[in-house]
């Protein structure tokens, strides 16, 4: 077997499995005794979880402060709340929520220490320094299972409109101390959450998995995950009670842990260079985003690999894609194993569109895009993401993507 040269970034270390949320306090204890808590304004301070937490810090003599974050974190929220704690003796900072909380957490936890403003790191919009930390310690602990924040270094921030932005504070020293994936966090999810932040941690397995950087390494991981989100998606979704929903939250959680780590090594695709403009430009939900995207993206992309590449090694994963997912599928399933690559590919687009269409993911005229919008977002499609998908698309390829999700 022959291996190609790759190399690894640094990972937290992580902390899995059903009820582990309960040693974040003793985690957070061995970096000092002031903590900065960051959560959602309501889902965590109105659950179980909330009061237990609060009781085991004060236990270990550990003080703290809360703040709580609402919709995606701008530039401007983050200097708000480093100027606010910054000489308040933090020690360490523990964000416990979906992505937006725990990227705001990381780039808090990234200020503090010089209480600089995030313009001048933010990628793209900000004034290009180079960011050298150091950073304090940061826990992460994700209640949604999808973007995967609790494994990258990224923070990304995003001012919302006509001249909007989506973009990442990105540095080796902001990955988490701990990641710390507690599947229980996953029960009180709505199924619309589950639905679109299933969607995006799928998106993000199988752009990793077809990444121009991928390697054997991040294959095998992203594999495991494309596998635990195919046993436990519909499950976790349905919101039913009993040991099978328990399996399926537990299997998205892992698949969601999986594509934070996959995505850091080796990026990402067509599906995330998309919604990093319609993020900015319109008020959609990221995962609501990529779930819609998702199947139509990874058509063009076959069509484009067939016609320009047709020797490409992701064409031969996109088919073992099809083989794989079509085992979720009754009627051919005695046939899928041996199915052609032709039939695999066949699958596999038929296999992501019955699931946009299974979990009610919006089209994108849900959210105000227009066909009038259509060229500025292809011209903003191309940033770090497009430049990983398996083949450079043309703007009409990235076009038909868009204007069949309208």
């Amino acid at each position: 077997m022959s291996i190609a040269d790759f190399s690894l970034a640094r990972l937290p270390r992580i902390v899995f499995g059903h009820g582990r949320l309960r040693e974040v306090p003793d985690l957070a204890a061995q970096f000092g005794r002031r903590a900065l808590l960051v959560t959602s304004r309501r889902a965590l301070p109105e659950s179980a979880h909330w009061q237990p937490l609060l009781a085991a810090l004060e236990t270990l003599g550990i003080s703290w402060v809360h703040e709580t974050v609402s919709g995606e974190p701008t530039p401007s929220l983050i200097d708000a709340l480093v100027a606010r704690h910054r000489h308040a003796g933090i020690e360490v900072v523990i964000g416990i929520g979906g992505g937006s909380v725990l990227d705001a957490g990381k780039a808090i936890a990234g200020l503090l220490p010089s209480g600089e403003s995030v313009m001048n790191y933010l990628e793209g919009v900000g004034l290009g320094r180079e960011f050298r930390g150091p950073a304090l310690p940061y826990i992460a602990a994700p209640t949604t299972a999808g973007t995967g924040s609790e494994a990258t270094k990224n923070a990304v921030l995003s001012e919302q409109g006509p001249q909007g932005y989506k973009k990442s504070f990105r540095h080796d020293s902001l990955v988490p101390q701990y990641a710390v994936v507690d599947p229980n966090l996953l029960a009180t999810c709505p199924p619309e959450l589950i639905a679109a932040d299933g969607m995006d941690a799928l998106t993000q397995l199988i752009e990793s998995y077809v990444s121009a950087k991928a390697n054997p390494f991040t294959d095998a991981l992203a594999w495991s995950g494309i596998v635990a989100v195919k046993e436990g998606f519909l499950p976790a979704w349905r919101a039913d009670e009993g040991p099978a929903a328990d399996a399926g939250r537990a299997a998205m959680a892992y698949g969601a842990l999986i594509s934070g780590i996959t995505l850091a090594q080796v990026g990402l695709g067509s599906v995330h260079g998309l919604a990093s403009p319609l993020g900015a430009y319109f008020p959609i939900p990221h995962g609501a985003c990529c779930g819609t995207l998702l199947a139509t993206a990874t058509d063009v992309n076959l069509r484009a690999l067939r016609a320009r590449a047709a020797d490409h090694p992701a064409l031969n994963k996109y088919a073992a894609l099809g083989r794989l997912l079509g085992e979720a599928d009754e009627p051919i399933k005695r046939g899928v194993a041996a199915a052609d690559q032709e039939t695999a590919w066949m699958i596999l687009v038929n296999r992501l569109s019955t699931w946009t269409e299974q979990l009610n993911l919006p089209r994108l005229g849900h959210y105000g895009v227009t066909e009038s919008d259509i060229p500025k977002i292809v011209a903003h499609s191309r940033g770090n993401s497009m430049q990983t998908n398996p083949i450079l698309l043309t703007d009409a390829e990235i076009t038909e993507i868009v204007q069949a999700r309208l």
